[in-house]
């Protein structure tokens, strides 16, 4: 029988913020039911970085519940900055810890942050690109280093334990000594890749545009008497019309090429091209 916290209890027993957020900004969907844990993290976030909502579903022990509530109780209030440094062993002590065996469970929370940080910045996380080291729970070469290295793991059991890798057939077992020597002697390092942009569906494109155009761009035309509507988007191709006094100003292009334009590839997709409808 596992020792659990007060803590622990109070957060399985009585789990915070279940359900999903509803129009999440940012969603993180992190295990699988075949592997026995998975989590579904959903966050809102307002128009200066902040996570004003966090909910979560998750399949798993009374430890991934308990930490799941947690994470979503951590990070409400938080700047999306903030919340992307917080470690698995940050929700752990949250709890007033965990045991051994289950800081798979906080690993998984982190996990879940992350994916859904990432995905709110339109972003793919490249962990998924490690080779699979673990079959029975999907476990990734990457994965293991970067346990090794954050939580400086000295045994193939303390591996098992932040990452599950291990925990099923056993086969992988001579690979996971094999990294975690090569990792302790400095021969392999978890070094955090750059995260890559996702391609983004024509829905997601869409929302963003009418996002950016909503908050940073229309403030400034309406100052000076003038809006802007989202026409149409094909592709790269964003159609806008500009209205009130910027539709027959003099200077109309350099407002669409020199700021809606810039703007939209800065805090969009660096490719968009917007043309006058």
């Amino acid at each position: 029988m596992w020792e659990y916290t007060d803590l622990v209890k109070e957060h399985f027993l009585n789990p915070r913020n279940v359900g999903e957020v509803e129009h999440a900004d940012g969603t993180g969907d992190v295990g699988s039911l075949a592997c026995g844990d998975a989590l579904k993290l959903t966050i809102k976030v307002d128009d200066k970085g902040i996570i004003t909502d966090a909910k979560f579903k998750t399949f798993g022990c009374a430890s991934a519940i308990a930490s799941s509530s947690a994470l979503t109780e951590m990070v409400k209030g938080m700047s999306l900055d903030e919340a992307s440094k917080i470690t698995n062993e940050d929700i752990a002590d949250y709890l007033g810890g965990l045991p051994k065996e289950k800081m798979h469970c906080s690993v998984m929370g982190r996990e879940a942050l992350e994916a859904a940080i990432a995905d709110y910045r339109g972003l793919t996380l490249p962990m998924a690109e490690g080779e699979i080291v673990c079959e029975c729970f999907g476990v990734t070469d990457l994965e293991i280093i970067r346990a090794i290295n954050e939580s400086n793991l000295r045994s193939v059991e303390e591996i098992t334990n932040f990452t599950k890798a291990g925990g099923g057939c056993g086969k992988c077992e001579d690979k996971l000594r094999e990294i975690l020597q090569r990792t302790v002697e400095g021969k392999l390092e978890w070094i955090k890749p750059m995260e890559k942009p996702k391609k983004m569906t024509t829905l997601q494109k869409i929302k963003k545009i009418e996002d950016v155009l909503e908050r940073e761009i229309r403030p400034g035309l309406r100052k000076d008497g003038g809006d802007i509507e989202l026409i149409d988007v094909d592709g790269d191709f964003v159609s806008v019309s500009l209205r009130g006094a910027c539709k027959s100003c003099a200077k109309s292009q350099t407002t669409i090429k020199e700021y809606v334009e810039k703007k939209l590839r800065e805090l969009v997709l660096d490719t968009l091209i917007v043309e006058e409808n």
